[in-house]
């Protein structure tokens, strides 16, 4: 099924500078709210403390159950609302590791009560202790990094027939990674240097496919993050599994671009650079659309009627698949432009 007619021509590539702009914009913006917030808002997965949940037969503000915790001590709740907004459903995120979950559900329903009546029901308690919480988190970020790590290893053999150079970037980050965690530094800082190193070692081994997929994925990962700091929403174990489903489909979407254009640049090796790939993104576009539409119809599904359990997730998945889709026309394949621009044999043999 085609959606787009052969021969349909959009200057996709044309459009790459404002594309950056927007993508910078997005970038520079999820920063300064991640700064702004002191760091992403992790749920009780990652910051150890309890989570109770709260049904109630009418809507209130959260400092109004602030302040009716306070007969039990726990004022100094995050008392956030759940699930969809015409529900009064929240989720009391209490900080404090050290509080006995033993009768904590009766303590706060109790208090609850005494304040808005009998209308009032725990629907779930849970705890996480502040080690567990660090280690989750620190393995939640390894994911993230090492998926990325081996999709570039994956990119490098499956388009540049590099399967060396890759291995050789592979045993390269392991020592980085080893050097610098024999330091002590903090896994952020550690993945952001092995990151760096990884797009360093795609440019001096010259593999040109591996970092055009990288940057889209990061650029993928980094505005979903950003969507959930201006959404104030959690960052919790079901999120990294969303952001981690995030990085396989915008890396199916790259590939198949990939593929169209290292075909096409085979048939018409005299055709610039440029017009090869924007003819490339023209072929695919059909199948872009039709995979993304469909998958999008499924998640909105989720998002709409899915409930409060599954809201976050689905939402990651929106931002997401319209995110990553958008990356894989506008920032993978333009890379590959810039990349023959500065160092490849098409720019020179052009200019002759």
């Amino acid at each position: 099924m085609e959606f787009i007619k052969p021969g349909t021509h959009i200057d996709f590539i044309g459009k790459r500078y404002f594309a950056f702009g927007v993508s910078g914009l997005m970038i520079v913006a999820t920063i300064f709210l991640l700064l702004w917030r002191g760091g992403p808002n992790y749920g009780v997965d990652f910051s150890g403390g309890v989570v109770v949940q709260v049904k109630m037969d009418q809507k209130t503000s959260p400092s109004d159950i602030k302040q009716a915790l306070q007969s039990v001590q726990l004022e100094d709740s995050i008392v956030q609302g759940f699930g969809d907004t015409d529900e009064a459903e929240y989720l009391i995120r209490i900080r404090q590791t050290h509080v006995e979950l033993t009768g904590l559900s009766d303590h706060v329903e109790e208090a609850l009560k005494a304040e808005f009546g009998k209308g009032v029901d725990i629907r779930r308690v849970e705890m996480v202790g502040a080690s567990v919480g660090d280690d989750l988190r620190q393995q939640a970020l390894f994911a993230i990094f090492y998926s990325i790590l081996f999709i570039a290893i994956y990119i490098s053999g499956r388009f540049e027939l590099k399967w060396l150079m890759s291995i050789i970037m592979a045993l390269s980050l392991i020592f980085v990674v080893y050097i610098t965690s024999r330091f002590g530094v903090s896994v952020t800082w550690l993945i952001l240097i092995a990151l760096l190193v990884t797009l360093t070692l795609c440019l001096f081994l010259n593999l040109k496919y591996a970092l055009g997929a990288i940057i889209a994925l990061i650029h993928d990962v980094i505005i979903t993050v950003g969507a959930f700091a201006l959404t104030d929403r959690e960052i919790s174990l079901s999120i990294i599994a969303a952001l981690l489903t995030i990085v396989g489909y915008s890396l199916n979407d790259t590939i198949i671009v990939f593929d169209r254009i290292r075909e096409n640049l085979r048939r018409f090796k005299r055709r610039p650079f440029e017009q090869t790939m924007n003819a490339s993104i023209n072929e695919t576009l059909s199948r872009t659309i039709l995979t993304s539409g469909t998958t999008l119809m499924v998640v909105v599904a989720l998002f709409i009627l899915g409930g409060g359990v599954i809201h976050d997730f689905a939402f990651a998945l929106l931002v997401g698949i319209v995110v990553g889709t958008y990356s894989s026309i506008f920032v993978a394949s333009p890379i590959l432009l810039i990349w023959e621009g500065k160092f490849g044999k098409r720019s020179r043999r052009k200019r002759d």
